[in-house]
């Protein structure tokens, strides 16, 4: 996590109305430069101020095309730090991209260290080319990563995923990625960062959970991530035991207790969630997805979504003919990202209006080129048709 320095007490001293009239006078001052981008996950009082609400990857792209449509200088990324790496990424390099708040960061993608992945992937080469030397590994990451490990994935001829199509992106790589397959070759993969989409997708693909995967600890301060080399050689996915500090607090008893005071309810989960929550539940879905549903539900139904608070309250209050609520009465909030605020957004469109650039965010040339090599394989990839399902995995 970043450092960020403290406000101004001014800025704390504004009322809700004032901040709003200061921040909507500046956007009119800055005009086509500025866009303004805010997560799902993000409060109320800040995306009321973007210019598009999105997942992470679709705001980037939004940026991207609004930069091309009308010469914006500058995006604010109402989100966390991986975000604003993705859309400095996407963006040319004479944008700035600004994180309101420096330590809104990502539990989930700083658990995937880039020295981490180097030394596990070394560890897990080195093994393979002694035992199983037909084997080839190829490592695939969440959108939820750093730029850094973005990058590595696509040194190592990997693909970026979402949540929405890592089937895609794994039936390509299980299929042999950018090489074709050869009849003695086994294919596995390496899932970046987040244990849980890894082993929920894989498990739709077919996989066992318990015989078809292994877990990489990368703070297990043991070889090959505390598993035995056993386990490694017979898994054809390797997870990394990451996760999200969100999603990871909704457990299988929660869904027992919607089915049992209210049978008719539909249990919705994001993927992030683990293992035996997604089983349980009645649909698995991405951000995107989840709202889609939603959307899409007939007046009176009934809902109990397994994802961060805000988002859940903003599609409450959005449809009022349906009942929608959290999954758990948890705390289920994005801490990180509820750290940028509305001072934090005045604070830099005060700056920028001065004609100074705060809290840039900047990806350095190596890491962006194959950063994009990664995201453009997973643009092609879920261009084209999907391919085919993997044979049942071997076992040596």
């Amino acid at each position: 996590m970043l450092w960020q320095p403290s406000l101004d007490p001014a800025y704390r001293k504004l009322s809700t109305e004032q901040l709003d009239a200061q921040i909507v006078q500046r956007k009119a001052e800055l005009g086509d430069s500025l866009v303004i981008l805010g997560h799902h996950y993000q409060q109320d009082d800040v995306v009321k101020h973007a210019d598009f609400l999105g997942d992470s990857f679709k705001l980037s792209q939004l940026a991207a095309q609004k930069v091309q449509e009308v010469g914006a200088k500058y995006v604010i990324f109402c989100g966390v730090h991986f975000m604003a790496e993705s859309a400095d990424i996407l963006t040319p390099d004479t944008v700035s991209v600004i994180l309101p708040d420096l330590s809104a960061g990502c539990s989930m993608a700083d658990m995937a260290a880039h020295d981490d992945v180097t030394d596990a992937w070394d560890q897990l080469t080195a093994l393979h080319a002694e035992h199983q030397p037909d084997t080839r590994i190829i490592p695939i990451t969440y959108m939820n990563s750093t730029a850094a490990i973005k990058s590595f994935v696509g040194k190592n001829g990997g693909a970026v995923c979402t949540s929405s199509n890592a089937d895609k992106i794994l039936r390509w790589a299980f299929a042999g990625g950018t090489q074709t397959k050869s009849p003695t070759e086994r294919i596995k993969i390496i899932f970046l960062p987040d244990q849980h989409l890894g082993r929920n997708t894989c498990a739709d693909l077919g996989y066992d959970p318990a015989t078809d995967m292994a877990l990489y600890d990368p703070q297990a301060n043991a070889p090959l991530g505390g598993a035995t080399p056993h386990h490694i050689l017979n898994a054809d996915a390797i997870l990394w035991k990451g996760h999200c500090s969100v999603h990871k607090l909704f457990r299988p008893e929660h869904v027992d207790e919607i089915r049992a005071a209210s049978p008719e309810t539909t249990v919705i989960v994001h993927p992030e969630c683990m293992y035996e929550v997604v089983r349980k539940a009645d649909i698995a879905a991405s951000t995107e997805g989840i709202i889609a549903q939603i959307n899409a539900a007939p007046p009176g139904s009934s809902w109990a979504v397994g994802t961060e608070v805000h988002m859940v309250n903003r599609l409450a209050n959005q449809h009022t003919d349906k009942r929608v609520r959290m999954l758990s009465d948890c705390q289920c909030l994005c801490t990180t990202m509820y750290r940028i605020n509305p001072q934090h957004l005045l604070w830099t469109l005060d700056n920028l209006v001065a004609g100074t650039v705060v809290n840039q965010i900047k990806v350095d040339a190596d890491t962006t080129e194959n950063s994009l090599i990664a995201l453009q394989r997973m643009l092609d990839i879920t261009a084209a048709p999907a391919a085919p399902t993997p044979p049942t995995s071997v076992t040596t």
